[in-house]
């Protein structure tokens, strides 16, 4: 039983769960966002948000502290220069969790973690949804300005061809008797 244990251990050794974390919490720190499964980012939210409160103080031992996890300089500089100065004010609260569904593979709870003051409209970025294309034909004008759209562009559509082939099919379609069985 796992009572009163601080941590989720996600299935890996520590040097593995560690080096983990730190490869997701620099990347977060480099895009602003990532999608995750719920379980790390839930972990990671535990991992980042101590080193962006201690980003606030740009010191040379609170870069040496921040390093020492993150382990990419890049990263660092990132915090300490762009992310630290837009979040002075706030007292906590850095990232927020989005869930997003479940994977397709193997349904695992999918969630997108971002940093809250970078993130465009406060939600999740929505994937865009192709509208379907409706069946009328188009309102354009031709280049004089009057009318629909002309008859040989209907004629060049595959919805034109289609119904000049179906015309066509029944003059050129053979009959065929029914099949007689094996057994008479």
């Amino acid at each position: 039983m796992r009572h009163n244990r601080a941590i989720n251990h996600l299935g890996r050794q520590s040097g593995h769960r560690k080096a983990m974390l730190a490869n997701m919490a620099s990347s977060l720190i480099l895009s602003k966002q990532i999608e995750t499964t719920v379980a790390k980012a839930k972990a990671l939210r535990t991992y980042v948000e101590p080193l962006i409160t201690k980003s606030k103080e740009d010191t040379t031992h609170s870069r040496r502290i921040v390093f020492s996890y993150l382990k990419q300089k890049e990263a660092v500089s990132e915090l300490f220069r762009v992310v630290a100065p837009k979040i002075a004010e706030r007292p906590g609260g850095y990232t927020r969790i989005v869930r997003t569904g479940f994977r397709v593979g193997d349904a695992a709870d999918m969630a997108i973690i971002q940093l809250v003051d970078f993130a465009e409209g406060g939600q999740a970025p929505e994937k865009e949804v192709k509208r379907a294309s409706t069946r009328r034909s188009g309102g354009r004008k031709n280049q004089e300005g009057e009318g629909k759209a002309t008859k040989s562009r209907k004629a060049n559509s595959p919805k034109a061809a289609n119904e000049n082939a179906t015309k066509a099919a029944p003059a050129a379609r053979k009959v065929q008797a029914p099949r007689k069985s094996g057994n008479s």
